[in-house]
């Protein structure tokens, strides 16, 4: 089984381009809060145990978060080539996957886009209350200003989208960041992408980078 990270900002679409990925057969995305809603439903004894953290407004321990990704790793199929989205976040995290046998990153891949960019593609976001379509206010409007073209129900701003709590994030996202861009640099498996670039070119050249 191959294991690749995806590292990038809010914004920088490496989540898109991982669910993108899953159209081919051989590639699965898993995403921190996929792993743990996908545990704590299923009662398992690490989802119960990451439960009793979150209802507390804690971070689930790495030791836990580890154990979760090697559990539903146990049951996937050898040839597929897994994406992990939003784990790890930091170099200790980074440090203890690699301490696992079962979780050795065959490379890890950075979306690089400047955090002006960054700031006008999150501020400008949109969705919708009741179904959750997405829309931006420059690049994919609705076409009632205000209400979801498929569901008809209105199209807010989410809270963490305003441009103060945005550039917080990328703030946060930085100062986490370097330490493991410089951990994988020095692990020889850091791959780096343009990410403001259109998607179906960067889909071809993950295809490539990935193969």
């Amino acid at each position: 089984m191959q294991l690749t990270v995806f590292l990038g900002a809010p914004g920088s679409g490496k989540g898109t381009q991982a669910k993108k990925l899953t159209q081919h057969d051989h590639f699965i995305h898993l995403s921190t809060g996929d792993i743990l809603r996908s545990a704590i439903k299923e009662g398992t004894p690490l989802g119960v145990e990451a439960k009793k953290f979150m209802d507390h407004g804690e971070l689930v321990p790495d030791t836990t978060m580890i154990g979760l990704i090697q559990e539903t790793l146990k049951n996937l199929a050898p040839h597929q080539h897994v994406i992990l989205d939003g784990f790890p976040r930091t170099v200790a995290q980074a440090e203890a996957l690699e301490a696992q046998s079962t979780t050795k990153i065959r490379s890890a891949v950075l979306f690089e886009i400047a955090d002006d960019l960054l700031v006008e593609r999150l501020t400008g976001r949109r969705v919708c209350k009741q179904c959750g379509q997405p829309y931006h206010v420059r690049h994919m409007r609705p076409q009632h200003e205000g209400k979801c073209d498929a569901c008809g129900s209105e199209v807010v701003q989410r809270s963490d989208d305003t441009e103060s709590v945005v550039k917080r994030r990328l703030e946060v996202f930085h100062s986490q960041n370097k330490g493991l861009v410089d951990f994988y640099s020095k692990k020889g498996n850091l791959k780096r992408v343009n990410a403001n670039q259109a998607p179906e070119k960067i889909q071809n050249l993950l295809m490539e980078l990935l193969a």
